[in-house]
C-alpha cells in the first residue's frame, strides 16, 4: 500500500466570530482552502490538472451544519469555493466531535489504496450562529439525544461531570486532589494557548486559584463537579490538511515529509451509563479508548516510549485526565502522578496539548480532529513556531493524537512521525 505523506495545511484563527464579521461558510472555506494551498505550494491550476486525471479527492468533516447554518450536502459546498473543484469527488463525513478524524480516515484510505494522489481534508464548524443554550442543545445530538440530552440544559458538561464522578469512584481517589489536578490540566492548556497565535483563548486569563475555585463568579459550576474552567470552547473555525502519495511528494521537490505511521478506530457503547457498566471488567475507565490507542501502537510498531508529544481531546478536563493512562503515560488510577510531577507540561517528558488543546485553542466540533492532526504535523516538521516542542535540541520524531466523538463513543487515534 502507498505511504501517506502530509504536505501541510492551514487553520483559521479560532478567536474569530464569522457571523459578527458578516461572513458565511463559503467565506470560511475559501480562506481555509486558499491558505492551505499556499502553504503546500499548490495552485488552483494544480487542482484542475489533478482533476483532469481523476487523481484528487476531497473529504469534508462537519458535525451538524444542518442545525448551525441550516445547510446540508456539505461536501458539494467546495464547488462554491472555486470552479477548480467542479468534478472533484467530495463528500461529507460525520462522527460527532470525531468528524475531522473520520474525514482524515477516508482521505488516508484513498491515498493508501492508490485511488488518488492527493486528498484535501477540509473540516469546519460554525457554532456562534446561535445562543449558548441552543448551542448546548445542538451538541447534545452527539450523545443519545432522546435519552441523554433532550430537555436538559448543557447536557455535555453534565455527562463529563459523570466521567469525573466515575473516575473518582473507580480508583477511590480523594475528590479534592482529583479536582485540583483537573484545575492544573486547565491551567496547562490555557498557558500553552498563549504561545499559539491561532488559539481562541490566547488573550484570556486563567490561573490555578481561579481554576480550582469552582462555583464562584469567575468560575461558575456548569456540570456536576466541573466548572467553566474545565470546559472547551464554543468555536468557529476550519482546518485543511493536504495528504499525498510519494509521487506527488517527489514532484514538489521534497525529499521527505511527515508520514502517517498508524491509527486506531473503535466505537464504544453509545449511552454513557452503558460505558460505565462496560468498564467494570477493565482497569481503565474508558476501555475502548485504551484499545484504540493500543491498535495505533501496534499498527505503527511504536510504544509510548517512542512518542514525544501528544494532542488529546480535552473537551473537558475529565476527558484529558482519562487520556493520560489511555496513552500509557501512567498506569490507570495513577494519572495524577503525570500531572503533579509536570510530565504533561509543555517542557515535560510527555507534553500534552502544546497547542492549547480544545480548552485553550478552541473546539469547532467538526474540525477538532483535523486541527490536532495538523498540529502533529507541525510538531514533527518543526513548524509549530512559539509552541514548538524541543527536547535536547531536537524536534519530536513521533506524535500521537486522540480524538473522541460523543462521550468517548467514537474513538480515533493517529500517529504521525518523521
Amino acid at each position: 500500500m502507498e505511504a501517506v505523506y502530509i504536505l501541510g495545511g492551514a487553520q483559521t484563527d479560532f478567536e474569530r466570530n464569522w457571523t459578527k464579521e458578516g461572513k458565511n461558510v463559503i467565506a470560511l472555506l475559501k480562506e481555509a482552502v486558499h491558505d492551505a494551498l499556499e502553504d503546500v505550494g499548490f495552485s488552483l491550476e494544480d487542482i484542475k490538472k489533478l482533476n483532469r486525471k481523476n487523481r484528487i479527492a476531497c473529504c469534508v468533516g462537519n458535525f451538524i451544519g444542518e442545525n448551525y447554518i441550516n445547510q446540508g450536502h456539505l461536501g458539494a459546498l467546495l464547488t462554491e469555493v472555486d470552479s477548480a473543484f467542479y468534478g472533484v469527488p467530495s463528500a461529507r463525513y460525520e462522527a460527532a466531535c470525531a468528524s475531522g478524524s473520520v474525514a482524515l480516515d477516508a482521505g488516508i484510505t484513498k491515498i493508501k489504496s492508490g485511488d488518488y494522489d492527493v486528498v484535501l481534508v477540509v473540516c469546519w464548524e460554525l457554532m456562534k450562529t446561535v445562543d449558548s443554550k441552543t448551542c448546548g442543545d445542538i451538541l447534545g445530538r452527539a450523545a443519545y439525544y432522546e435519552k441523554e440530552a433532550k430537555d436538559i440544559s448543557f447536557p455535555f458538561p453534565k455527562l463529563f461531570g459523570k466521567l469525573a464522578d466515575e473516575t473518582i469512584r473507580k480508583y477511590n481517589l480523594n475528590q479534592e486532589r482529583y479536582l485540583d489536578n483537573l484545575a492544573r490540566i486547565s491551567v496547562i492548556n490555557y498557558s500553552n494557548a498563549k504561545r499559539n497565535p491561532l488559539a481562541q483563548t490566547r488573550k484570556w486569563f486563567m490561573d490555578y486559584e481561579q481554576a480550582r475555585h469552582r462555583g464562584t463568579e469567575t468560575n461558575p459550576e456548569i456540570g456536576g463537579l466541573l466548572g467553566v474552567s474545565d470546559c472547551s470552547q464554543v468555536t468557529d473555525g476550519a482546518v485543511v490538511v493536504v495528504l499525498a502519495n510519494e509521487t506527488i511528494l517527489r514532484q514538489t521537490g521534497r525529499k521527505e515529509a511527515p508520514v502517517v505511521k498508524g491509527y486506531g478506530h473503535r466505537t464504544a457503547p453509545m449511552l454513557f451509563e452503558k460505558k460505565i457498566a462496560d468498564n467494570e471488567s477493565s482497569v481503565y475507565v474508558l476501555p475502548w479508548t485504551r484499545q484504540t490507542v493500543l491498535d495505533a501502537y501496534k499498527r505503527s510498531s511504536l510504544t509510548v516510549k517512542d512518542i514525544d508529544v501528544f494532542e488529546t481531546h480535552d473537551c473537558f478536563t475529565s476527558s484529558e485526565y482519562a487520556a493520560i493512562s489511555a496513552f500509557g503515560i501512567t498506569e490507570p488510577g495513577k494519572e495524577f502522578e503525570a500531572i503533579e510531577e509536570g510530565i504533561i507540561d509543555f517542557n515535560g517528558a510527555k507534553p500534552i496539548n502544546p497547542s492549547g488543546g480544545l480548552i485553550g485553542c478552541g473546539h469547532p466540533v467538526g474540525a477538532s480532529g483535523a486541527r490536532m492532526f495538523l498540529d502533529l504535523y507541525k510538531q514533527v516538521s518543526g513548524t509549530a513556531g512559539r509552541y514548538q516542542v524541543i527536547k535536547d535540541g531536537e524536534i519530536p520524531k513521533n506524535a500521537m493524537m486522540l480524538n473522541i466523538g460523543g462521550t468517548a463513543t467514537t474513538n480515533y487515534v493517529y500517529v504521525v512521525g518523521r
